[in-house]
């Protein structure tokens, strides 16, 4: 499979994953484009909001006509989330990539593990 078609396919696995889970598309395309596309690990997490950003706009827009939004809740969130991304961009600068690695990992086994126990 050439350049082009793995980047594809890592987008359509990244959107279907976002769309069927509302969410968890970036657990998938860090790695992908890591791994799979060679894009080195600062680069991965940085262009892994331009990836999911859309997707997730999407994937609001169908939520939203389906009446399947806690409007409120996201308000107030995206409130918090705003300053915790401004926070984590500046901090992606200042951490190692193996600093990435590990503390990616960890958010990823806590939420496998919440997943599996709840």
């Amino acid at each position: 499979m050439g350049e082009k078609g793995k980047i594809r396919l890592t987008g359509l696995v990244t959107g279907f994953v976002n769309g069927l889970f509302g969410s968890g598309g970036g657990t998938l395309v860090v790695p992908a484009m890591e791994r799979f596309l060679r894009v080195e690990t600062h680069k991965a997490h940085a262009t892994a909001i331009a990836v999911i950003l859309p997707l997730s706009v999407l994937s609001l827009l169908i939520y939203f006509w389906r009446g399947e939004m806690a409007w409120q809740v996201a308000l107030w969130a995206s409130g918090g989330g705003i300053i915790g991304g401004r926070i984590g961009a500046k901090l992606l600068g200042k951490l190692s990539g193996m600093w990435l690695h590990r503390i990616f990992g960890l958010f990823l086994l806590a939420a496998a593990v919440r997943m599996v126990l709840c």
